[in-house]
């Protein structure tokens, strides 16, 4: 695997470069394709910078709370109780990688720093006990817990979908149910499927007894931080646990009514889920502030880079480009074949739009354009866009950086094992567009 990492560590920019040269692409693109001039490009991209700040904002909400979630007190608890049940090597990578791949599920953001705090709890507890584990590995694994985040609770295109008003939800007239992607039965056998697969992956290419292995020497977990002092009465009210208690319950009793209304999932109703959790399961205020502050400089990439794919979009939309790819695939497309070719598709895609939400943004309305076309369930290239998204994350390094850093590694210490994620997820994926297709 060194050519690999040996690529990704020498010629693959940062995700802003990244979005900035798509930027530029689009625009020769449009300018060749396309009858538009340089001024109706520019003026297509300067609208559409705007066009995606609610969107943003749900983004950067699932980020900013699953990161506020995974160092809340009882989950760094439950963390510890669980770094203690592995017993073996073997069984601390597959153990790890299927928790961070539960927590992936519940939402991305949360499963990615449970994937680096719990390698990292896993490696002391197993140390202390007098256990060799290779690290590399385990973080790795941790990390490839990540290769199915868009086929759970907070996949943000079946979400988006979802989503009244939503740009996707505009484009085809009606929302589409999470009942007919995300919680459809295919979907869920693949998730099952792809762990498994993973799961066995990860277990065949662990290194074997006497192999050289590298050994976290140290404690690297995160220390706890001493309480606040508590001296005047609004010290008192920042210490009070009922402060956050009450907000917690409030937002479940809405929960509730929406649901028994008749509301259905959407981006909005998946973020005040983690944030009701984060309220009930704070100490108090003090501690949310702090929490918040520690989560906040994570939600930068995405504050600064949404605008300019929204950009891009605007510039697709407004130039007419996106009916030019859009017959592309209708072109090289069946019925039968067009979901794996839309997950091939999204796979080289998501190397210069590592958000899955900007990939959306990108590429959704080219694919729900073909699919129309070629008579093809939408949820199929939904979840098809999904797939692809989340597929070559893991040989893409940019989601892997806030775990890694975390876990005081880099991306060429961990690649060679995703890459054999990437391989066995992969397998997966395209096996269930394929059944899909037929079907």
């Amino acid at each position: 695997m060194r050519p690999i990492n040996s690529l990704v560590e020498r010629f693959i920019p940062s995700a802003l470069v990244f979005v900035i040269v798509l930027t530029v692409i689009v625009a020769i693109l449009a300018l060749v394709l396309t009858d538009s001039g340089p001024i109706d490009v520019v003026r297509s991209w300067g609208d559409g910078l705007a066009g995606l700040l609610a969107f943003m904002t749900q983004m950067a909400l699932v980020l900013l709370l699953g990161h506020i979630l995974a160092n809340t007190t009882p989950v760094h608890r439950l963390l510890v109780r669980l770094g203690a049940v592995p017993r073996t090597a073997l069984q601390a990578y597959v153990f790890v990688f299927t928790i961070a791949a539960v927590a992936c599920l519940i939402t991305w953001g949360l499963g990615l720093v449970v994937g680096g705090l719990l390698a990292k709890e896993v490696a002391f507890q197993l140390r202390a006990k007098g256990v060799p584990v290779h690290f590399p590995l385990l973080v790795a694994a941790g990390y490839s817990g990540f290769v199915i985040w868009h086929m759970g609770y907070s996949g943000s295109g079946p979400l988006t979908a979802a989503t009244e008003g939503s740009f996707l939800a505009e484009q085809l007239g009606r929302t589409i149910s999470l009942s007919d992607t995300t919680f459809s039965l295919w979907n869920i056998l693949a998730a099952v499927a792809t762990i498994v697969v993973v799961a066995l992956a990860l277990a065949l290419v662990a290194p074997r007894r006497n192999a050289p292995i590298f050994v976290l020497e140290v404690d690297a977990r995160d220390k706890q931080v001493a309480e606040e002092s508590v001296v005047t009465p609004a010290d008192r009210l920042d210490a009070s646990r009922i402060m956050t208690l009450i907000v917690g319950l409030a937002l479940v009793a809405y929960l509730v009514v929406h649901f028994v209304e008749g509301g259905t999932l959407t981006l909005d109703i998946v973020n005040w889920t983690f944030l009701a959790l984060i309220f009930l399961l704070v100490r108090n205020p003090f501690e949310l502030i702090r929490l918040t502050k520690d989560a906040a400089s994570n939600v930068g990439d995405i504050l600064l880079q949404f605008p300019l794919y929204a950009g891009i979009l605007g510039m697709m939309v407004g130039s007419g480009l996106i009916g030019v790819f859009s017959d592309f695939f209708v072109n090289v497309s069946t019925p039968a074949t067009f979901g794996v070719m839309a997950l091939l598709a999204a796979g080289l895609v998501n190397f210069f739009v590592p958000s899955g939400g900007g990939q959306f943004a990108v590429q959704g309305p080219i694919m729900l354009d073909a699919a129309e076309r070629l008579g093809v369930d939408p949820s199929v290239a939904i979840m098809a866009v999904s797939y692809g998204d989340q597929w070559t994350n893991m040989i893409q390094p940019f989601w892997a950086l806030p775990l890694l850093a975390i876990a005081g590694l880099k991306m060429r210490d961990i690649l060679g094992y995703t890459t054999i994620t990437f391989l066995a997820a992969g397998l997966v994926f395209i096996a269930t567009m394929f059944i899909v297709g037929a079907g």
